[in-house]
């Protein structure tokens, strides 16, 4: 093994876990990165006022926490350290009054009243087994290391959030609470398998946390670009990779980027049916997002919502729903649901004394070349009269932005792609990672098991690869 060759195109979290995947594996690995740094979405830097640090892609990174291959990997031997908070996530309502998601399972239950024990008898199972169900449901297809856990998970994460919860729960706060993270499938809440978001972030978050990277998400991206170095592997970066050949005979090619993009470097070596099969895959919505320089933290009403780093705004899951089914409309809410994370109130590393950030975005329609901004902001003036008074600064990206900033970023969709039913299971393609080149296959979040910062993409491709490798070798 050690005289193959593999080539990496692109250098996200993706990229980098399968180039570590290959050189643990004994090849001579070297990953190719158009960027003038490392982590494609996974990136930090000043956008607002010098010396204050924004993450300029993910920023928060639940299932990056929980991720079985980050975990197996010595990443704070490379600086990299996580940030949590006391609340994984705060939820308010117009009362002054918020929803809070802790990491105490039953301190959490009982706070929601009525729905006390439906909401300990959805997650507690989930939470007890959390390391056997991500893993299962964190790869491709196949037969499940706990069978009986992923059927039952199944039989309520298919359902669209709306009907879960209404079944469910009788609250109005247990149901905002989780439609704010059903909303993270960006589907309509109708829709089915949007429940299984819900049900994911809830459980990672009493089971593991919401954390954040302390000095911003690139650490995560650095920590995995120097372990890859300290295995022998060799990252060069503005290094635009135009076309396959460029990489020369390579034994394997793992490509970090959309299907569209891997068209581009195939060019006439894909036969055209194929190439159809990649061309209508379909992107989900885009994001507009908003980066702030503070005078001093969010002037919550809720004081709960000043004791997690993660805020999600948007009132009751009637609000959410509307919100998330206008954007497949191609319009956007005038109320629309905003992610929020204030991540200065944990780690003051990020910006100098007196100053704050938060960072928000809410979703519009793929493409979409307006601006949320006012928006945005109205909504969490909505819950935080005053916060317009504390801004020093504002960084605004629009849909066009956000894709020239990475070109994964198809129309702003930050998840490589929708993630409704047809394409959760064939995801771009009946192929998954594979292509009809030989050695040659996808790695980015269009593969399964799909978006977010967790590297499991690129670890199951580089596996499918060396399986491939071993295969032809013998």
């Amino acid at each position: 093994m050690a005289q193959r060759k593999a080539a990496v195109v692109g250098s996200g979290p993706n990229g980098l876990a399968a180039a570590i995947v290959l050189a643990q594996a004994g090849l001579d690995v070297e990953v190719r990165e158009a960027a003038p740094t490392v982590g494609g979405a996974l990136r930090s830097g000043e956008l607002t006022e010098p010396g204050i640090i924004h993450d300029i892609g993910a920023a928060v990174h639940p299932m990056g926490f929980s991720s079985p291959f980050f975990r197996s990997l010595p990443l704070e031997q490379f600086g990299l350290r996580w940030i949590f908070s006391d609340v994984e996530m705060a939820h308010p309502f117009d009362d002054g009054s918020a929803a809070l998601l802790t990491r105490n399972l039953d301190g959490t239950a009982a706070e929601l009243g009525r729905d006390a024990a439906a909401y300990r008898e959805l997650y507690k199972p989930l939470v007890e087994n959390w390391p056997q169900l991500y893993r299962d449901v964190f790869k491709p297809i196949g037969w499940p290391q706990n069978a009986r856990l992923l059927a039952a998970f199944g039989s309520r994460g298919l359902q669209p959030a709306t009907r879960l919860a209404g079944k469910l729960f009788a609250e109005e706060k247990t149901r905002g609470l989780f439609a704010g993270s059903a909303a993270h499938s960006v589907l309509p809440l109708e829709q089915r398998l949007t429940a299984s978001f819900g049900l994911l972030f809830g459980a990672a978050a009493h089971a593991a946390g919401w954390p954040i990277a302390e000095g911003g998400s690139q650490r995560i991206a650095d920590a995995l670009a120097a372990y890859f170095v300290s295995l022998g592997g060799r990252l060069v970066t503005d290094a635009r990779v135009e076309k396959l050949e460029d990489l020369g005979s390579p034994d394997l090619t793992l490509c970090d980027i959309a299907p569209r993009q891997w068209l581009a470097l195939a060019g006439h070596r894909v036969r055209e049916s194929f190439r159809s099969l990649l061309f209508h895959y379909r992107h989900g919505p885009g994001s507009y997002k908003v980066d702030w320089a503070l005078r001093e933290p969010i002037p919550w009403k809720a004081e709960g919502c000043k004791r997690a780093i993660t805020v999600h705004v948007g009132g009751t899951m009637g609000e959410i729903a509307e919100s998330e089914r206008a954007v497949w409309k191609g319009q956007v809410s005038e109320r629309p649901f905003v992610l929020l994370v204030q991540p200065t109130l944990f780690d003051k590393s990020r910006a100098p004394e007196g100053r704050h950030t938060a960072w928000a975005y809410c979703h519009v329609p793929n493409g979409w070349r307006g601006s949320a901004l006012h928006a945005i902001e109205a909504q969490i003036e909505r819950f935080a009269p005053g916060f317009g008074e504390i801004v020093v600064q504002r960084a605004t990206h629009d849909t066009a932005q956000l894709e020239r900033w990475d070109e994964n970023l198809i129309g702003g969709d930050v998840g490589g792609g929708a993630i409704d039913m047809e394409q959760m299971l064939f995801r771009p393609t009946w192929r998954r990672y594979g292509t009809p080149l030989r050695g040659v296959y996808l790695c980015s979040a269009s593969t399964p098991p799909g978006g977010g910062v967790h590297g499991m993409c690129g670890y199951w491709a580089a596996h499918a690869a060396l399986e491939y490798l071993h295969k032809r070798l013998h």
